[in-house]
């Protein structure tokens, strides 16, 4: 009965430790809101969802992230608040799409050294602009070109 109460325990350590960290999740979250604003050709809702990533980000609890959460977050931070601000500063359709990438670039950054999801997060790549971009699906959904090139772009990365 010890031991199972132990091995039960153990898995449960195990399982915790690889769950997704609830404020970063959110973030992601509000990414791909952002993203999806930018597939729709919708500047006023991206420009929204940017403002509120910007809350987000300053509101989350660095006492709430781990050792190696923080280490990759805190490089991060800076840049991720300037790139969604740009983004929330326009409702200029074009702008935001051209700060979309540096914000990608800066996102995929922090999703590969820390667990966003408990789902896959699939890195696609649009060779018209080259530029990427973080999705929650396998199907592209271009955020650069909108309904002109919707489906322009494959899945590069997939990182689970």
């Amino acid at each position: 009965m010890k031991s199972l109460i132990i091995a039960t325990t153990i898995l449960f350590a195990t399982f915790s430790a690889q769950a997704a960290n609830p404020a970063l999740s959110k973030l992601l979250s509000l990414y791909y809101d952002i993203k999806n604003a930018l597939v729709s050709s919708d500047a006023t809702t991206a420009n929204a969802k940017a403002a509120e990533f910007v809350k987000a980000i300053a509101g989350v609890d660095m006492h709430a992230l781990s050792a190696a959460e923080h280490e990759a977050f805190m490089p991060l931070q800076e840049k991720l608040t300037a790139d969604a601000s740009a983004i929330a500063a326009t409702t200029d359709l074009n702008k935001q799409r051209e700060q979309f990438k540096s914000f990608s670039n800066n996102f995929f950054t922090l999703a590969k050294t820390t667990k966003l999801s408990d789902t896959p997060v699939y890195q696609q790549y649009c060779p018209m602009q080259k530029s990427y971009w973080l999705s929650n699906e396998a199907a592209v959904k271009n955020p650069y070109y909108g309904k002109q090139m919707l489906t322009c772009g494959k899945v590069t990365e997939t990182l689970k």
